[in-house]
């Protein structure tokens, strides 16, 4: 699957939202990806899913089970390890701190893909990593439906950014990368052109 076919679902299904968006670093952006649009169609979120998990086996990774952390991995995290036949758990912030619970356990090397729905800078998906390995298991590689071109994902040319937060040795999958724009606030052109950034994720941003 190719990235301009990702970006043709994101767009008919009002996934790749145009406007003025204020994303969790703060910054600003004129467009902003809201996987959820996507991941509330079951036939949808299981054929993206799908491609992701060929797209693991085709590397020859050795896995165990899935991780997300919640709340924007979770659907996406389930339906890849449905895809990979594997056990999914997921982490979760409990007064901004990332937690495993819920009666999850961890086995002392286990395997763990750590997916989430989009992958920006990776500071979640690297907060669900470092509880899982804290517990003795073993972070394989890191996964997303769609990148935001910060982090080095297996398959394309862009190079990982400064702020990008996934450690390099671990591969990173992704169907696509979306690079756009992304502004300082005292920079934005939205805001010089009179707009207001919103904040439209499920933590109030991106």
């Amino acid at each position: 699957m190719t990235s301009m076919d990702i970006e043709k679902i994101y767009k008919e299904n009002n996934a790749m939202l145009e406007g003025h968006f204020l994303l969790s670093s703060g910054k600003h952006s004129g467009f902003y990806l809201q996987s959820a649009k996507i991941l509330e169609n079951p036939s949808k979120a299981a054929l993206l899913a799908s491609a992701l998990a060929d797209n693991i086996r085709a590397n020859n990774i050795a896995f165990d089970s899935v991780c997300s952390p919640a709340l924007g991995g979770i659907l996406a995290g389930y339906e890849l390890a449905r895809a990979l036949n594997v056990r999914f758990i997921f982490t979760e912030r409990v007064q901004g701190v990332m937690e495993l619970r819920r009666g999850f356990s961890v086995q002392k090397g286990e395997r763990f893909i750590v997916c989430e729905d989009i992958i920006t800078t990776g500071g979640s998906a690297l907060e669900s990593a470092q509880i899982l390995t804290a517990l003795g298991a073993e972070v394989v590689a890191f996964a997303a439906l769609a990148n935001r071109g910060i982090c080095k994902r297996v398959g394309s040319n862009l190079p990982a950014k400064p702020e990008a937060k996934l450690p390099s040795e671990i591969p990173f999958f992704a169907l696509a990368d979306f690079t756009f724009d992304i502004y300082m606030p005292d920079s934005c052109p939205l805001c010089k052109a009179g707009s207001v950034a919103v904040k439209p994720g499920s933590r109030g941003s991106s």
